[in-house]
């Protein structure tokens, strides 16, 4: 196991400025990141990816290798869901296990985003398909969690919303719809497209990456009291759930020939867990799970554990299986 990979990356500027917002909760300091200013950039970051992965689709093409992480990703969407309902559903009630299952069958798109950063600070090539991928994701886990809280959860007042109601929700959810609005843009733009704006969407990317991050730490620290009733199960598979999924999908992009820097990309889609589309989902198809649960989980420590350990891990790894080490 490369250390030294790992030492480096809890040491660079993203993850610091993340344990800064923990330290800054915890210590009980007044810093603060005023709301306006992290939602813009959080639109900021996502506009940027999206821009950047479209010209890099349009240089790379549309042929077949290049449309299996989309269609790998989309799948393990829909299949990992299956896996946590039913392991959690001996512990918690058919609503929150759905909930749960729907949460890490999704993705976090501020993961994906320090894992390309992680990539680009090695030199580390990557495909704009994985941004496709990580937009594709969402919605797949959402409509498998909505599915399973219907099948399971009888008798619990399930909202009857057509099927297309939610896929239409999940699609047209803000943080995904822009996503897959720049990365449609930065296709048809391409290369050219993206020189053009490349001053503003990549040079004060690390930037507004730190400052992100910082308001994630803080908030991040806020959820971890809401985990204290939760009980082992519940926490230990918020811990151990990203590394096996990730490892999982380590293995599955081996056999589809990923090159590197995407298989890292697939393994973090994989690891992490939904924060924001979930939530705003399941709060409306399945309003009987209880979010002081599902999202502390994903983001009080899944989202820590992949940003300060899980991405350099999954990279030892991938650097062992492809002989890149």
């Amino acid at each position: 196991m490369d250390w030294t990979l790992v030492t480096e990356n809890l040491l660079s500027p993203p993850v610091l400025f993340f344990a800064l917002g923990l330290g800054a909760h915890l210590s009980g300091s007044d810093l603060e990141m005023p709301g306006p200013l992290a939602r813009a950039l959080s639109i900021y970051l996502l506009f940027s990816i999206g821009m950047h992965g479209g010209a890099e689709l349009r240089a790379s093409g549309l042929a077949i290798d290049e449309l299996k992480p989309l269609m790998a990703g989309m799948v393990a969407s829909a299949l990992l869901p299956l896996a946590t309902f039913q392991i959690l559903r001996r512990k918690l009630s058919v609503p929150d296990a759905a909930a749960v299952a729907a949460t890490y069958g999704s993705i976090s798109a501020v993961t994906f985003i320090t894992a390309c950063s992680f990539l680009d600070d090695r030199g580390v090539a990557w495909s704009g398909n994985m941004v496709a991928a990580m937009a594709l994701m969402e919605s797949p886990a959402i409509l498998v969690g909505v599915l399973l809280f219907r099948r399971f959860g009888s008798g619990n007042g399930t909202r009857n919303a057509p099927l297309g109601a939610l896929v239409r929700e999940a699609l047209v959810n803000g943080p995904v719809f822009l996503l897959l609005g720049s990365l449609a843009i930065g296709l048809t733009a391409g290369s050219k497209g993206w020189e053009s704006v490349s001053g503003f969407a990549h040079e004060p990317f690390k930037g507004a990456l730190c400052l992100f991050l910082l308001d994630m730490g803080i908030q991040a620290a806020r959820r971890l009291s809401s985990l204290r009733a939760a009980g082992p199960l519940v926490l230990g598979f918020a811990l151990l759930a990203p590394l096996v999924q990730g490892s999982l999908a380590i293995l599955v992009a081996q056999v589809f020939q990923f090159e590197p820097g995407n298989a890292l990309l697939f393994a973090v889609l994989c690891a992490s867990g939904s924060y924001i589309a979930v939530p705003a989902a399941m709060r409306t198809a399945v309003p009987q799970a209880n979010p002081s649960l599902y999202l502390p989980m994903s983001l009080g420590l899944t989202f820590p554990l992949n940003v300060g350990l899980g991405i350099p891990l999954f990279m030892t790894l991938i650097d062992q299986l492809w002989g890149t080490a």
